[in-house]
């Protein structure tokens, strides 16, 4: 009696590879190879946090506004690069929640182990509210005009970014000073208000980042539009952070950790 061939194994495996290609093509691998560059600036970032504040290697300059410019750069990049993924994304809500929960876990931790240090409202946190928000009234949001609304964003973003010191205002120049009384709590200071007291390593509230994360979105719609994405420049694949760029959440959740191993083993042998 023959055998019966059951090929219905193969044909899944060819399927998903099939799949994985189409994808491939699809996927805008310039912007993969960014974000893994703002990786790479943050890991360096932060080991030189680590260096200077736990280990007290005396660097003024890390110190300095420059120091400030650098971390400014990766935060507004990351944000900016979130959003501009949205319009692309086809369950943002359920992995804005998985990035929510990752933020609430990294807030956990460092209030238990390290509360000199803790982390509360993150930028995971930021970044996960912002792609349930989005992922909800994206369909409210794709009827407004893409080209006027980056630009009134922007303004928004610029507007409210002295929101946590408590006043409306572009740089040093305060157009409004808000009540007191909306800086009362931790819900206060999720949205952008936090009291007196409050205290956090990473901070990003709703309000003003989730203005530059609409910029991002509608960054996205509007290279959509003029048909920018059909330049090869998009499937351009910088070695390394590519793929540093397709894992971003798994390599943000796991540098600090084994940065903080590293210091652990100086501080022991070093």
């Amino acid at each position: 009696m023959g055998v019966r061939r059951d090929d219905s194994g193969r044909n899944v495996v060819n399927q998903k590879n099939q799949r994985k290609k189409r994808n491939s093509r699809r996927r805008l691998h310039l912007i993969d190879g960014i974000r893994g560059l703002t990786l790479i600036s943050m890991i360096l970032y932060h080991a030189a946090w680590d260096a200077v504040y736990l280990l007290d290697y005396p660097w003024r300059w890390y110190r300095s506004s420059g120091a400030f410019l650098w971390q400014q750069s990766i935060c507004w990049t990351f944000i900016l690069l979130s959003g501009f993924c949205i319009p692309m994304s086809r369950k943002p809500v359920r992995r804005g929640i998985l990035i929510f929960v990752m933020g609430a876990l990294i807030t956990g931790v460092t209030m238990v182990f390290v509360p000199d240090e803790r982390v509360v409202f993150g930028v995971l946190t930021l970044i996960g509210t912002c792609m349930i928000l989005l992922g909800i009234f994206e369909p409210l949001l794709e009827r407004l005009p893409a080209w006027e609304m980056l630009p009134l964003s922007f303004l928004f973003f610029l507007l409210t970014r002295s929101i946590n010191s408590g006043y409306l205002g572009i740089g040093p120049l305060k157009l409004l000073q808000l009540p007191a009384s909306l800086y009362s709590g931790w819900v206060s200071a999720y949205l952008g208000f936090p009291p007196a007291g409050f205290r956090s390593t990473d901070y990003f509230s709703v309000i003003p980042w989730i203005f530059l994360y609409h910029c991002g979105y509608f960054l996205c719609r509007t290279f959509k539009q003029a048909r920018l994405f059909r330049n090869r420049i998009f499937k351009i694949k910088i070695p390394v952070a590519d793929w540093l760029g397709r894992h971003s959440l798994a390599v943000y959740l796991l540098h600090q950790p084994i940065l903080y191993l590293i210091v652990l083993a100086i501080q022991q042998w070093g």
